[in-house]
């Protein structure tokens, strides 16, 4: 077959190149059309029951993941010109278009009895500019007879302040949100300047939208770091000005097909797709070095260039092939994650692995044929003194000191699983974020003065219409609210029984003595209040019920804690819920944004571990069916799994925990690394056939001759994937520099383990199978006949 493509690609090369360059223009038309994605993606599939229960949660109370919280310290507020200059700030914020709603201790409604309807109203404790300081000394005194607000809006012992911004969903699903955040950051900096306060932002919408806008950078920095530190490796390893730009076209050309591939398959770049590009380049420039090693060696064995050529697309075609196969398949599984960021991650990554070899098949034998023969200097890097010298210390280890490796090995197996036992698995929203960037740093404002930002939130079903208004599910609701006060992670709650106690307030004319749930007399005449309440005094009632009243909220924020820590706070809420709510009459969920995430990713590295076994299966399956053997699949894959478990090591020792983006490391890492395993198992066979099965020297003969274009693609590998230390996001750096190492251990395994084993185990593996494999794999060596092959020429 490959006989067959070398023969269509040299005969319609100029075709070809044309065809490619059209292509190219069309998908580079697609690429600049890409968005990048602002919207929450769940991790859980939806019909998960946690993500069942928000989605119920959000059919009853709508979005809760779309404020933005600002806060401050700040002991002056309430003097005159600070508290002015703060409700002038509330103006200027609801001027902004996308910002539907502004809530501070300064929009904060005192509910009042209206005798006259037999009802409730809230009026707004402040609603103008003051003149005297005496009129704002009355509202700062009324806004503190008012224990329903107490630690929402102000922490009255830290002299902290919050406002909470409801922002336009619609405009945080697309770019319209950067701007929003801008303005609204740009109304609000003055303000701090003028009473002298820093003032601190976050929520989710924040977190997200400053997150997005560090991705959107990241991205074209990865790209010119890739292409820059590939493009030095070709030129130190090649010498030759030509080598390094054509290879460069080729990456180029495979970083505008993978963003086309996103818009086409109405993909957006997301965090983990915005890794795509560079890792184009990165995977991609091994398959130009092993093709132009090729053409190299042999335009160097018989000067002719055509001649070349042929052999280097039968012969690297068909091994390079099944490496970017088994490649593609390690990415591939993280489509059975079920979680729709990695799942469009491993697709796009899968397609377009392929598709940039496919790309150099066709761009490097075709102009190369095109472009002089090459010089003397061009091939001085096949005969380097220090390549020579390190390939004649691999050959001396695995000849003579084999016991050396194997206790190394052992060694480390038993430094590795110590270290191993030591890892732990945590997930938090902001985990991959600096300790010291502004986000983390405001983050941890909240969270030490008002338990956190993120939603946490708790639906109360009693299953009957007008359940909640009974005064036994009030104190069930007040109970539980006390036994999430002790919690330390979790802010104070809101609910309808602090409603219901804020009524009792107001029906004893405001009194902050009176601030408790009311009796069973109280509650009746209290009801008949509350019934008649209307419009948007009755809309705050209504955010804390469903509209039969059967459904109830308990609202708070938490802290960004870790997954493991999440795990131990429901398991520790749970019977405390059990025990004032019977189970067999109510249906208590806890759920919100901060649940929803930490869930998921707790659901994602479970997934994540089982698309890394179904990698290894799948390309054990690959390998059993390249070699035929099932004892060289073994012996093959043991390279290749021992380097996983060194990184896992050292994971345990730095405390680099597991999280999503750490266990992406080990399928990625398995899947690339394999490639040199195949190169080397494709030379080994043929120099069997060649030394008339001395397997002594057919060992040594691929160690030579496959040892060059291993280290060369596993030092541009290395330091490939070492640009991504460069990431403000500590999953990024993690994943760059585990990978790296990760390469760095199976390129020694691949060059002094593998032929170790083979030496060692010797006829145990050499069978017949595996000499007559089920599909005949041309190594990028093998040495065919083509003496004979024709090649016509373009007309």
């Amino acid at each position: 077959m490959w006989a067959h493509i070398s023969r269509f690609i040299l005969r319609y090369k100029l075709f070809l190149l044309i065809s490619l360059l059209f292509a190219t223009v069309f998908m580079a038309n697609k690429a600049i059309q890409v968005q990048y994605s602002y919207e929450f993606l769940p991790l859980l599939p939806e019909d998960d029951p946690i993500y069942t229960k928000y989605q119920e949660f959000l059919g009853h109370f709508g979005q809760e993941g779309n404020v933005m919280v600002v806060g401050f310290q700040c002991d002056s507020l309430y003097q005159l010109e600070n508290y002015n200059a703060y409700y002038d700030l509330y103006g200027q914020l609801k001027e902004i278009e996308g910002v539907e709603q502004v809530v501070s201790i300064l929009q904060a409604r005192n509910m009042k009895k209206n005798e006259a309807l037999k009802s409730f109203e809230f009026k707004p404790v402040t609603s103008q500019r003051y003149e005297t300081q005496k009129e704002v000394d009355a509202v700062a005194k009324e806004l503190a007879s008012l224990p329903f607000y107490r630690k929402l809006f102000y922490n009255d012992k830290n002299k902290t302040h919050l406002m909470a911004l409801t922002l336009d969903k619609q405009l945080l699903d697309d770019a319209s949100r950067i701007d929003l955040i801008l303005s609204i950051e740009d109304v609000i900096n003055p303000f701090a300047e003028q009473i002298g306060v820093d003032v601190h932002y976050s929520g989710l919408p924040y977190i997200r939208t400053k997150s997005t806008v560090k991705t959107k950078a990241e991205v074209e920095m990865f790209i010119f770091l890739a292409m820059g530190v590939t493009a030095f490796i070709m030129l130190l390893f090649f010498r030759s000005f030509s080598a390094m730009f054509y290879s460069m076209l080729v990456v180029g050309i495979g970083v505008v097909w993978a963003i086309a591939t996103l818009v086409l398959l109405g993909f957006k770049i997301t965090i983990l797709t915005a890794l795509i590009p560079p890792l184009i380049i990165v995977i991609g420039i091994p398959n130009c070095i092993f093709l132009l090693n090729k053409y190299h060696n042999e335009f160097k064995l018989h000067g002719n260039k055509i001649k070349a050529m042929t052999r280097v697309i039968q012969k690297v075609g068909n091994a390079t092939f099944m490496t970017n196969a088994t490649t593609a398949a390690g990415f591939a599984t993280f489509v059975i994650t079920q979680t729709q960021m990695l799942v469009e991650f491993g697709i796009v990554a899968s397609i377009n692995i392929l598709l940039v070899f496919f790309i150099s098949l066709i761009i490097i034998p075709s102009i190369y044929s095109f472009l002089p023969t090459p010089k003397d200097r061009h091939l001085s890097h096949l005969e380097r003194t220090w390549m020579n010298k390190l390939s004649a210390w691999m050959e001396k280890v695995v000849l003579n000191h084999r016991n050396i490796v194997y206790f190394s090995t052992v060694l480390l197996l038993v430094f590795a699983f110590y270290g191993v036992s030591k890892i732990e698995t945590t997930g938090n929203i902001v985990d991959d974020i600096p300790k010291d960037d502004p986000i983390a740093e405001d983050l941890d404002f909240f969270e030490r003065n008002f338990a956190g930002v993120m939603p946490f939130e708790v639906m109360v079903n009693t299953h009957k219409s007008n359940g909640v208004s009974k005064s036994s599910t009030l104190k069930r609701i007040q109970k539980l609210e006390n036994v999430l006060a002790e919690y330390p992670e979790i802010s104070s709650t809101s609910s309808i029984a602090d409603l219901a106690k804020f009524s009792k307030q107001a029906y004893y004319n405001g009194n902050p003595d009176y601030y408790s749930l009311p009796s069973s007399q109280e509650k009746n005449f209290i009801l008949k209040y509350a019934k008649n309440t209307l419009g948007d005094s009755a809309d705050i009632f209504n955010s804390f019920i469903d509209s039969t009243k059967s459904v109830a909220r308990i609202s708070a924020r938490m802290k960004d804690i870790g997954t493991k820590q999440m795990r131990s706070l429901r398991d520790s809420i749970k019977p405390k819920i059990d025990a004032i709510f019977n189970p067999e009459k109510y249906d208590v969920s806890i759920t919100g944004t901060s649940v929803l995430f930490l869930e998921g990713t707790t659901y994602l590295v479970k997934n994540l571990f089982s698309s890394l076994l179904l990698a290894i299966s799948l390309i054990a399956i690959l390998m059993a069916w390249m070699f035929s053997s099932s004892r060289m699949v073994v012996v093959s894959l043991l390279p290749n799994l021992i380097p996983l478990v060194l990184t896992g090591a050292l994971m345990g020792y730095f405390n680099i925990s597991i999280k999503p983006s750490t266990i992406l490391v080990f399928s990625i890492a398995f899947g690339i690394s394999i490639d040199d395993t195949i190169h080397f198992l494709a030379k080994y066979r043929q120099e069997l056939k060649a030394n008339h099965w001395n397997i002594r020297r057919a060992v040594i003969n691929a160690l030579k001759e496959t040892g060059v274009s291993m280290f060369y693609t596993s030092i541009v590998l290395f330091f490939g994937f070492s640009i991504f230390i460069a990431s403000d996001f500590g999953g990024t750096v993690a994943l760059g520099l585990l990978v790296s190492v990760t390469l760095l251990f199976a390129m020694m395994a691949n060059l002094l383990l593998l032929p170790s084993l083979l030496l060692s185990l010797e006829r145990m593996i050499t069978t017949r199978s595996f000499r007559e494999p089920l599909i005949d794999i041309l190594d990028e060596e093998e040495d065919i006949e083509l003496d004979a092959l024709k090649i016509r020429k373009e007309s």
